[in-house]
Parts: C-alpha cells; sequence; structure tokens
C-alpha cells in the first residue's frame, strides 16, 4: 500500500528539528515517534541550524544589498524620465 503524500506545518517541523538539536533521542527514535522518515528529520535540523545563523546574522549586510537594489532601479527610472522629458522637447521644439 502506497503512502499518500503528506504536507507538514512550519510548526511541526520546528518541533521536530528543535528535538533533534537538542538531542532528545537519536535520529531513528525521533524519526518513529513524530512518524516522519529519519532523512527529513535531519534535513529539517540542517534548515534550522542554517536558518538561525541567516536570522541572527548581521542584518546590515542584507539592508545594504536591498538598499543597492532600490538605488539602482531609481537610477534606471531617472534615466528612462530624463530620455522621454527630452524626446517630448524635441517634439515639441518641431510643433
Amino acid at each position: 500500500m502506497v503512502r499518500k503524500r503528506r504536507a507538514f506545518t512550519g510548526p511541526f517541523r520546528a518541533k521536530v528539528a528543535l528535538a533533534a538539536i537538542r538531542g532528545e533521542g537519536t535520529l531513528a527514535e525521533l524519526a518513529s515517534r513524530f512518524d516522519v522518515h529519519a532523512t527529513q528529520v535531519t534535513a529539517w535540523k540542517k534548515q534550522a541550524i542554517e536558518g538561525m545563523a541567516e536570522s541572527l546574522g548581521d542584518g546590515r549586510k542584507r539592508q545594504a544589498k536591498e538598499d543597492e537594489h532600490r538605488e539602482a532601479k531609481l537610477f534606471q527610472q531617472i534615466g528612462q524620465l530624463q530620455f522621454e522629458f527630452d524626446w517630448l522637447k524635441n517634439k515639441a521644439g518641431e510643433l
């Protein structure tokens, strides 16, 4: 009998990952207790650890990237508007 694919909620995955990080049992024990595959427990644990490093990391770098992206977009928009303005000025001069 084939088991239908299950979708796990975020809180459930966090609960399993936290139990794995705390070392509340072996991977096999945790997999059995939460009724998931041991590979999935390992994957969620890895995601949780990487996510912690990212969320507790220096937010200034991420903000700087966002600012650069926003600045580049604004410069592009300014260039586009200057081009349109010059075009309109030339067309108005022809009339």
